[in-house]
């Protein structure tokens, strides 16, 4: 048991590793030049100079890459020579000392993701800490939704197999999972946001919080959340309709199950009582790797509908080419990602007896 995690958690450092590589080098590569959008018109040759010295642009990549790396690592090495000026030698966090010579110290710390380009200093951290709260909610927002719909869909066309109802169901889930989120997002915005915003009471864009009328305060705003979560929730449903059909199909074809319509139980008690707990084993896998994708899926919907989450953050990014913040947001990203599929190791194991954590 101890090794399989010791394992995992190997792999996991790895994919970690080689994500923060890859988002590293793609953004230092492309064209533009940051030093020059954080001045923006104001640029003239000095200032430049010590933007890229202040920010350690005009240090060779490989070694860009490797402070980078010493930044992010709990375990990390710093110069103890003061007539080091680099950006990049000074004690930017608290660090517990471990061993020090002359000349260098090693350090013990939390992951440093240094600080924004374009935000006056502002520590990535801290960026990331104002808005993957409100990401994070969209995300469990938008798989609820997935969840109940998905399941009780699925459990009516399991029950009408073969009908009318069932046949629109499965043509509705494979549309659903056809139409990208971000045209579903301008439609939904446009529909239920503008053209009928009489009606529905719902805006084309909004945030959870927002300033009350007099500026004074900030005030929640749920129904802000109503289109957002609808929208990044269509492809999850789609999918776990079609999952919990053909799962919940096979059960009732089982042994046991034709068992249990033999004593006499109505084919209602036989999805509650055998047949939902063994059909949920493959949808719960699919969930959590969709519970996942939402919190990183959620870039252009969070943009089109103004929602200030860690994909908004992300686009802004972009567009300024902020690498601490895009490195920062992604590194989070793919940080859940592992730590989800992790859990659901257990939570699969939990649910069926006979899997094993391999």
């Amino acid at each position: 048991m101890l090794r399989n995690l010791l394992s995992k958690l190997f792999y996991a450092f790895l994919t970690l590793f080689g994500v923060v590589s890859l988002v590293f080098f793609l953004f230092n590569v492309l064209p533009g030049d940051p030093a020059q959008m954080m001045l923006g018109q104001n640029e003239s040759s000095k200032q430049l100079a010590l933007v890229k010295k202040k920010y350690g642009f005009d240090l060779p990549l490989s070694r860009q890459y490797l402070l980078y790396l010493n930044d992010l690592s709990p375990l990390s090495m710093h110069s103890t020579d003061q007539d080091d000026l680099s950006y990049f030698s000074k004690q930017k966090y608290s660090a517990f000392p471990l061993i020090q010579n002359s000349h260098y110290v090693l350090t013990l710390k939390w992951p440093y993701l240094r600080t924004s380009y374009q935000k006056r200093g502002k520590k990535v951290s801290a960026v990331i800490s104002e808005t993957f709260s409100n990401t994070l909610i969209l995300a469990v927002a938008s798989i609820s939704i997935a969840i109940v719909l998905g399941v009780l869909l699925g459990v009516v066309a399991t029950l009408l197999y073969n009908t009318l109802i069932d046949r629109w169901l499965q043509f509705i889930s494979t549309l659903g999972m056809s139409v990208p989120s971000f045209f579903s997002a301008i439609l939904f915005s446009w529909f239920f946001g503008f053209l009928y915003h009489q009606y529905t009471g719902l805006n084309m864009s909004g945030n959870l919080y927002e300033m009350d009328d007099f500026g004074e305060g900030r005030v929640l705003r749920l129904k802000n959340l109503v289109l957002p979560a609808v929208v990044l929730g269509i492809r999850p449903i789609a999918v776990i309709i079609q999952l919990m059909r053909s799962s919940l199909l096979e059960v009732l074809s089982q042994d046991y199950t034709k068992t249990a319509y033999s004593k006499g139980l109505s084919t209602f008690q036989v999805i509650y009582r055998h047949g939902i707990k063994n059909a949920l084993n493959p949808v719960v896998t699919v969930i959590s790797g969709w519970f996942a994708s939402l919190l990183a899926g959620a870039v252009f919907v969070e943009y089109i509908f103004g929602w200030k989450g860690m994909g908004k953050e992300i686009v802004t990014a972009l567009n300024t080419l902020d690498i601490p913040v895009i490195i920062g947001i992604v590194l989070t990203l793919s940080s859940l990602f592992i730590l989800i599929n992790l859990a659901v190791d257990f939570i699969y194991a939990q649910l069926d007896p006979q899997v094993k954590l391999e």
